[in-house]
């Protein structure tokens, strides 16, 4: 199965509506590609941004070549406030993969680009930027697929996850929670009984 990778960096959002009442939002954006993977990637949290966030944050999709030729694969940015009582959506914006591929018009190099947002009533209010790139063609077996993706899907060095150190909700991030470790052998079990000349006392029970 002919793929391709794609480069993309969640510059900027300006302009949003402000959905919070009485504070400043905490701006975040969760990207998936639908139409392939289930798979999201989300920006850490901008604290008290309002409607302009920062994020430059750079994500990774493996994609099929095939469907994006035939226009199948749609990318999604939902861009939500974050909040102690609840995650409120601001706004989404949906660019189809081929209007990306094309629009670079066979260059390597990175391209800007800027998006309207849509409210969930369909008005436009605010502005995404983007710079993305795609990568050479590959090859790789239809079973392996998300095998090659997950490696790219985690989060880039330096950010294990979300900012506000939770766990994404929903289980929808295929990794487990930030700080989560295998376990090591011989934890969780009791230990061995202890061997003369080591310096462990018997336990009290085993005493008499």
């Amino acid at each position: 199965m002919e793929c391709i990778l794609l480069d993309l960096t969640l510059i900027s959002a300006t302009d949003l509506k402000d959905v919070n009442i009485l504070s400043k939002m905490d701006v975040c954006a969760v990207v998936s590609i639908s139409g392939e993977s289930k798979w999201k990637q989300k920006t850490p949290v901008h604290k008290y941004s309002g409607p302009n966030p920062q994020w430059n944050y750079p994500m990774k999709f493996t994609i099929v070549e095939s469907a994006v030729q035939q226009n199948q694969l749609t990318l999604k940015i939902k861009l939500m406030s974050n909040r102690s009582l609840g995650d409120r959506e601001i706004g989404e914006v949906h660019v189809p993969i081929k209007e990306l591929l094309d629009n670079l018009g066979g260059e390597k190099s990175e391209k800007h680009a800027s998006y309207s947002v849509r409210l969930p009533n369909g008005k436009a209010k605010g502005t995404v930027n983007i710079a993305y790139k795609f990568g050479e063609k590959f090859t790789a077996p239809a079973q392996n697929l998300h095998k090659v993706e997950e490696p790219v899907m985690a989060y880039p060095p330096g950010h294990p996850g979300p900012s506000d150190g939770h766990p994404p909700h929903g289980g929808a991030y295929p990794y487990p929670p930030p700080g989560w470790y295998p376990p090591q052998p011989g934890y969780g079990y009791p230990p061995a009984a202890a061997s003369p000349g080591y310096g462990y006392a018997p336990p009290p029970a085993y005493a008499y």
